[in-house]
C-alpha cells in the first residue's frame, strides 16, 4: 500500500503540471493564444514574442512553481519511509510530462525549460540555482533561449553528481529523473536544434511574425 502513495503523488503532480499557464496568462490578459504565432509553443520565451513582458515573466514563474510545488510539498510532508527518492523523482517527473503532454490542453504543451527549473529548484535550491546560471550565462552571449536550454539542461545531470557529499547525496533514482527531463527537453527541441544549425532559429527579443 505504501506505494501507492508514490502513484497518487505522480498523477497529482501530472495534473499540476498539465496547467498550461502561457495559454492561460494569455487569455486572461487578453493576448493570443501562444499556439498560434511565433514558434506556437506554449512557454515564456514564446509568449514575450506577443510583445508583453509582463505576461511572459507572469508565466515563466507559473510554470516554474508547478515543478517546484509537486517536489517540495512531497519533501515537507514526506512519502512512507524508504521511499522518499524515489517519490521526489516519480513527482518532478510527472510534473514535467504534464507540461510537455497536458491533458487538459489536448497534450499540445511546451518545452519544459521553466518547469524542469522549478523541479531542480525543488530538489535542491543550489541545483536549480546553478542550472538558472548556465542558461542566463548562455542566453547573455549568444542570444538563444534555445541553445541556453539544450546546455543547461544538459549541464544538470553533471551538477547533480557534482554536488555528492558537497551539498547534497546524489540518489540514483532522482538521477535518472534528471537525465530523463533532459533528453526529453533535447527531444523537444529538435525542430530548434535543426534551425540553429541551419543558422535560422530567432534570437531573443524578436517580436513575432
Amino acid at each position: 500500500m505504501d506505494y501507492v502513495y508514490s502513484i497518487l503523488a505522480a498523477i497529482a503532480a501530472y495534473l499540476i503540471g498539465s496547467l498550461s499557464f502561457a495559454v492561460i496568462v494569455s487569455r486572461l490578459m487578453g493576448l493570443n493564444d501562444p499556439r498560434t504565432y511565433g514558434s506556437k509553443n506554449p512557454g515564456a520565451t514564446n509568449v514575450l514574442r506577443s510583445g508583453s513582458k509582463p505576461a511572459a515573466v507572469v508565466t515563466l514563474v507559473l510554470d516554474a512553481v508547478k515543478g517546484w510545488l509537486p517536489v517540495a510539498l512531497v519533501k515537507w510532508f514526506g512519502p512512507p519511509y524508504g521511499l522518499e527518492d524515489g517519490t521526489l523523482a516519480l513527482v518532478g517527473l510527472g510534473a514535467f510530462l504534464g507540461h510537455l503532454w497536458p491533458v487538459f490542453f489536448r497534450f499540445q504543451g511546451g518545452k519544459g525549460v521553466a518547469t524542469a527549473l522549478g523541479v531542480l529548484l525543488g530538489i535542491d535550491w543550489l541545483l536549480g540555482l546553478a542550472t538558472a546560471a548556465t542558461w542566463l550565462i548562455i542566453a547573455f552571449f549568444f542570444r538563444y533561449s534555445s541553445l541556453a536550454s539544450l546546455v543547461s539542461a544538459a549541464f544538470a545531470p553533471a551538477y547533480y553528481l557534482f554536488g555528492d557529499r558537497l551539498a547534497w547525496y546524489t540518489e540514483k533514482p532522482i538521477l535518472l529523473a534528471i537525465v530523463a527531463m533532459a533528453l526529453l527537453l533535447a527531444y523537444r527541441h529538435r525542430e530548434n536544434i535543426n534551425r540553429l544549425l541551419q543558422g535560422k532559429e530567432s534570437r531573443l527579443g524578436a517580436k513575432a511574425k
